[in-house]
């Protein structure tokens, strides 16, 4: 949304995330049909759809998840079209799922620092040949670790198992793990769902103190009061095409949105 609607100022505009003529067949389906946009750094922005719009399949193309059949996609200026997923995150990528999978037995500490880069003791050799740096290195992790579940509002349950947690919890665990990979942008699938009304609250506003860290998000999110609520720009699919672009009113009053949810475009 704009700031006169939101109170927020909107983000600088360099270019984080983007796709290019962004091309992805399945057989003869056209799933993702020449989509170009960018997301840019600072901003929040949503990704919205009816159902078979083709929105997941965008995510899983940003994400490499799968390949592209023709465009680019370039993050941080690289080209990352044919990049698989962990080359992605190394480069500043991360992306949550609708239905979080943590680890049930670890506890959430563990879970969370599982997901910490570039650590020295992942070497067998290392653990031999330089402990003091190992040693270092997992006391910074763990008090990075921790820090994430206090931001999130998990510390008090950090040395309990994950599946304890409930379904907004777990969210909030799997935006920890996120977090704790160093990301430049995050991408969110459908962080609402499944998810109580107060959980809810909690989850959007630990979205804003993120994004106020100047982390950039693009989310996929059905629920509209969320999207309205948390995004300076929103882009609209339908039939595997961007069919509207601009701020949550704009495109909620846009002739070729309307038809789309309510005239049965998939």
């Amino acid at each position: 949304m704009s700031s006169s609607e939101t109170g927020k100022a909107e983000p600088p505009g360099a270019t984080v995330l983007s796709a290019r003529n962004i091309v992805k067949r399945f057989g003869g389906l056209h799933a993702v049909n020449d989509v170009s946009f960018d997301v840019r750094k600072g901003e929040i922005l949503g990704l919205i759809g009816p159902n078979g719009a083709g929105k997941t399949t965008m995510f899983d193309l940003l994400a490499g998840s799968i390949p592209p059949t023709s465009g680019k996609i370039e993050l941080a200026g690289i080209d990352v079209s044919h990049e698989i997923p962990h080359r992605r995150i190394g480069r500043g990528l991360g992306r949550t799922f609708q239905i979080p999978r943590p680890l049930p037995n670890l506890t959430l500490m563990e879970n969370v620092m599982l997901a910490a880069q570039r650590q020295t003791g992942e070497r067998l050799l290392a653990n031999f040949l330089n402990p003091l740096r190992v040693a270092a290195e997992e006391r910074a992790a763990e008090k990075k670790a921790m820090d994430l579940l206090d931001l999130l509002l998990l510390s008090h349950l950090a040395h309990e198992p994950a599946r304890v947690l409930s379904g907004g919890q777990r969210k909030l665990l799997e935006l920890a793990r996120v977090m704790m990979a160093d990301p430049a942008i995050i991408l969110l699938d459908e962080p609402a769902a499944g998810v109580n009304a107060t959980l809810l609250e909690v989850i959007m506003d630990r979205i804003l103190e993120i994004n106020a860290r100047g982390i950039t998000f693009l989310l996929i999110e059905h629920n509209i009061d969320m999207v309205t609520r948390l995004c300076h720009r929103v882009l609209v699919m339908a039939g595997g095409q961007l069919i509207s672009e601009g701020t949550a009113n704009a495109v909620a009053r846009d002739p070729r949105v309307i038809e789309a949810y309510l005239g049965g475009a998939a």
